[in-house]
C-alpha cells in the first residue's frame, strides 16, 4: 500500500497524518511537544510504527513532508522530500476537504494566522508572530494563573450568564485586568467566557483587520477546541463557525496531501530507525559578511546531516547528498 505521510510541529504540539493514495486518513496523531521537538518527532515515528505493526498492513511510505514553526528540524530529522509553510499546507487540505469554504482562521500554539481562499486558492493571509495574545500559550497560562485545566476552559465559559469584560489588546495588560476582576468578586465562569470574547475581538481587529472574511468560515487549530472560543468568534461575527473533523491536524493534512502530489520516484525517508537515533541540533554564527547569519547544525549519531539558516546558502551547500 502507498501512503504519505505530514509531519507538523509547532511550539506546543506535534502531529503526523499518514494517508493512502484515495486521501483517506490511515493514522493521524496529535500530541504536545513537552519542549522537545527531536523528542517528540521520534515519538511520532514510534507511534506509527507501532500502528503499523499491530494491523499487520503492509505500508510503504512513498512520500513525507513537514510544515510547522518547526518543519525544517522536522524536515532534517524525517527526512522530508517537500518542507512548506502553514498557509500552504492549511489552505491545500482545508480546500480539499471542504471545497467552498472562504475563510479560514488558525491559532497554534505560538501565532495565529487567516487565510483567505478563492475557488480553492489562497488569494490572502495574515499572520501574528509578534503578540502572544489568544494563542493557545497565553490560555494555556490563564488556564494555569486561574486554576482551571485548559480543557475546562470552553465548558466554563458556556456556562456564563453574565461575561466579564477583559482587556485583550496586548497579554500583559490582559492577564493584569483578569487577576482585577479576580481581586473584585467576578465568578471564574465569567472571567473565562470574558476572556475568550476579548481574544476572539483581538484576533479580529489585528489578524483579520482589513481581511474580507466571508462563510463559510473555518476554525483550525488547537484553540478550535475550545467551545468558548468557538462561540465567542461566532457572537462576534454573527456567523456560524465550523470546526472540522481533523481541526487539529489540518497542517499535517494538508503536508501529506502535497507530498502525495508531488510523489516522488524515491523518498529520502530516514526510515523508522531514526527514531532510536542520537540527533543533537547545535547553532553558530557565520562571520562570512555583515549578515552574520544563525547557522543551525543537526547531527545523527555524531555526523553532520544537514545545516540551515544561512542567507546565501555557504553553508546549507555543503549538506550531504
Amino acid at each position: 500500500m502507498k501512503t504519505y505521510l505530514g509531519i507538523d510541529v509547532g511550539s506546543i504540539s506535534y502531529k503526523f497524518v499518514l494517508i493512502d493514495e484515495k486521501n483517506e486518513v490511515l493514522f493521524w496523531l496529535y500530541k504536545r511537544t513537552e519542549g522537545n521537538p527531536i523528542g517528540a518527532i521520534q515519538q511520532g515515528l514510534r507511534e506509527l510504527r507501532k500502528f503499523i505493526k499491530n494491523h499487520n498492513t503492509e505500508i510503504k511510505i512513498d512520500g513525507v513532508a513537514s510544515t510547522g514553526s518547526a518543519r525544517y528540524l522536522a524536515g532534517v530529522v524525517s527526512g522530508a522530500d517537500l518542507i512548506k509553510n502553514e498557509i500552504t499546507t492549511h489552505a491545500r487540505a482545508v480546500s480539499s476537504f471542504i471545497p467552498d469554504a472562504k475563510t479560514v482562521i488558525e491559532i497554534g500554539g505560538q501565532d495565529s494566522k487567516i487565510i483567505i481562499l478563492e475557488n480553492k486558492v489562497a488569494v490572502d493571509f495574515a499572520m501574528n508572530l509578534i503578540c502572544s495574545a489568544g494563542t493557545g500559550a497565553f490560555l494555556d497560562a490563564q488556564a494555569y494563573r486561574l486554576g482551571v485545566p485548559v480543557e475546562k476552559f470552553g465548558e466554563l465559559a458556556l456556562s456564563s450568564k453574565t461575561p466579564t469584560v477583559i482587556g485583550s489588546r496586548c497579554s500583559v495588560f490582559a492577564e493584569s485586568d483578569m487577576i482585577h476582576k479576580q481581586q473584585i468578586g467576578h465568578k471564574i465562569e465569567d472571567i473565562v467566557a470574558g476572556l475568550c470574547q476579548g481574544l476572539a475581538r483581538n484576533y479580529l481587529s489585528g489578524v483579520g483587520k482589513g481581511k474580507r472574511i466571508k462563510p463559510p468560515i473555518i476554525f483550525l487549530g488547537g484553540v478550535s477546541e475550545n467551545l468558548g472560543m468557538r462561540r465567542a468568534f461566532e457572537k462576534a461575527l454573527d456567523q456560524k463557525i465550523v470546526v472540522p473533523f481533523y481541526n487539529t491536524v489540518m497542517g499535517a493534512l494538508g503536508a501529506a496531501l502535497l507530498i502525495k502530489e508531488i510523489s516522488p520516484a524515491q523518498t529520502k525517508f530516514r526510515g523508522f530507525e531514526v527514531s532510536e537515533k542520537d540527533i543533537r541540533c547545535a547553532s553558530f554564527q557565520c562571520r562570512g559578511c555583515p549578515n552574520q547569519c544563525e547557522v543551525i547544525e543537526a547531527r545523527i549519531d555524531g555526523k553532520i546531516i544537514a545545516r540551515w539558516g544561512d542567507r546565501c546558502a555557504k553553508w546549507s551547500n555543503l549538506n550531504p547528498a
